[in-house]
């Protein structure tokens, strides 16, 4: 049978330090197709090996100067792309000397005097090892370039998601807004790069200002992108714009009562934006002149108001996520609000952390901060919640967004 076919000839390096055991194995391997070559000590032979691709070695044990086992233990410390395969040549049988053998790196042994069955026998074994190593060499390449190229991509990526994550910030540019009569704070953390958290407000007239907190379903890219686009329907800067509002005499725009607001956002998921994505949403009207709230709760955690005294007392009546059920039903909740309360909005991500205990931070872990931190600011309060959680829950890292929004009523405008 003739040598397996490879792309070159395999390289056969003899060493051995009798010209005429070199020439007989010469001979032979010449005559079965390899290239080889020949030197008569091992010194010589790592010269060679340095400088050239040698695919097997057939080195003779007992050498003058340096061993053929001294030999393959500096074979193996070259720097080579492949590993070699490593013939020793040996009179010696016992199975300590065939276990030093191996741990110095041989392959293989070969008894003298050498049989030419036997030699190609041990040929093809290392010939099929050789080949299954240059596969497997290969495919090594494959995957480091393969994860390279991720990596390429995932650095693409994750550039692409930090101007995304700058893009969403923008949405809340003043994390505080003083209306005068009301002031506003805003916190929202994302639990990756991007989320689907939003919270904000807009003025509708000098009595009335709108505050909301929207949770989309999932996380990252796809439910980023849901609230932008539904930040563009609830502007400020363009009521023509904003689905709060409809259209009334001689141009002017009228604010829609809060359960409407949530109906029309209804229609648009299913009809319009038709996404496989829902969101819960509080959506709330601050009334100066009258000295209440209107809101409604779309699936969103309550929303709470907390009175001047610390008193915090929960609102709403839970209600279904926006964007599942055609023909939702929503409904509206009034409450009195007096200068010195505040109206508090977060997002599931405080309530339905989880603690260390295998309980929830919950509501009353919400309610609990709230009150110690009553004699901050709306912004401090915000801070302080998160400072909370990350104290119950052990880290820093939650696992879902977490926003909220605190509007103050200061009645001083």
């Amino acid at each position: 049978m003739p040598a397996p076919v490879a792309e070159r000839p395999r390289h056969v390096l003899v060493v051995d330090d009798s010209r005429a055991q070199r020439h007989i194995l010469s001979m032979q391997l010449r005559r079965w197709g390899y290239l080889v070559t020949e030197c008569e000590c091992a010194p010589d032979a790592l010269k060679v090996c340095a400088d050239t691709d040698i695919d097997i070695v057939i080195s003779d044990w007992m050498m003058p100067g340096m061993t053929g086992l001294e030999f393959c233990r500096q074979f193996r410390g070259l720097e080579r792309e492949s590993h070699g395969y490593f013939v020793l040549l040996t009179s010696k049988s016992e199975k300590t000397e065939i276990a030093d053998g191996l741990e110095a790196g041989a392959d293989d042994f070969l008894t003298k005097p050498v049989s030419s069955n036997e030699l190609r026998a041990r040929l093809r074994a290392g010939e099929r090892t050789l080949a299954m190593q240059t596969e497997l060499l290969a495919k090594n390449r494959v995957i480091v370039s393969t994860l390279v190229e991720l990596q390429k991509l995932y650095d693409s990526l994750d550039r692409d998601l930090i101007e995304a994550r700058k893009l969403q910030q923008t949405l809340i540019r003043d994390r505080v807004r003083d209306y005068g009569w009301a002031q506003v704070s805003l916190l929202m953390r994302n639990s990756g790069r991007v989320g689907g958290d939003l919270v904000g407000s807009f003025r509708v007239d000098d009595n009335r200002v709108v505050i909301y907190a929207i949770d989309v379903s999932g996380h990252g890219v796809a439910s980023a992108m849901m609230t932008a686009r539904l930040a563009g329907f609830l502007t400020g800067s363009s009521p023509d714009q904003n689905l709060a509002f409809r259209k009334g005499p001689h141009g002017s725009q009228i604010l829609l009562p809060p359960e409407m607001v949530a109906e029309r956002f209804n229609r648009l998921m299913l009809d319009e934006i038709q996404a496989e994505q829902y969101f819960t949403m509080n959506f709330a009207v601050v009334d100066r002149a009258a000295g209440q709230i209107s809101l409604v709760q779309a699936g969103h955690p309550h929303p709470l108001i907390q009175r001047r005294n610390g008193t915090v007392v929960r609102l709403g009546n839970g209600g279904l996520p926006i964007g599942l059920i055609a023909d939702a039903q929503y409904e509206w909740t009034d409450v009195e609000i007096s200068p010195g309360d505040r109206l508090v909005l977060v997002s599931d991500g405080f309530t339905e952390c989880p603690l260390p205990s295998g309980a929830d931070f919950g509501e009353e872990g919400v309610t609990e901060s709230l009150r110690r931190s009553s004699h901050l600011t709306g912004s401090e309060s915000l801070e302080a919640l998160v400072w909370d959680l990350s104290q119950q829950s052990g880290s820093d890292s939650f696992p879902d967004d977490v926003s909220g929004i605190i509007l103050d009523f200061t009645d001083q405008g």
